[in-house]
């Protein structure tokens, strides 16, 4: 079990988090209080950065489309970047990955 950790960045798209580490039951409240403390602006994109993500479950999914619906309430955009394969193959299976918009990487996430 890797801890999770959290990074954060500003891009000229919004704020950038790299999320390291497991994201599950024992650790979802952390992103979920990270979300909790940023505050999104109209137009917006909030990126999160899954590239170095080992683990993610329900709870993690669930912290997903939390942050999603915060982003959708500022009137911004949720999107994620470098998901892995583990993890993208989760979204398709429930229809996620209609939900959020996924790119390769942090770079052509911020891109204008």
């Amino acid at each position: 079990m890797s801890p999770l950790k959290i990074a954060a960045r500003d891009a000229a798209t919004g704020p950038v988090l790299h999320i390291l580490g497991d994201l599950d039951y024992t650790t979802a409240h952390q992103l979920r209080a990270h979300l909790t403390a940023l505050t999104l602006r109209r137009g917006q994109r909030l990126v999160l950065d899954l590239a170095r993500l080992d683990f993610c479950d329900s709870s993690g999914i669930t912290v997903l489309i939390a942050a999603h619906n915060q982003a959708t309430a500022a009137h911004a955009t949720l999107v994620l970047a470098a998901v892995p394969d583990n993890t993208l193959r989760i979204l398709r299976i429930v229809g996620l990955d209609q939900l959020f918009p996924l790119y390769a990487d942090t770079t052509a996430a911020t891109s204008t």
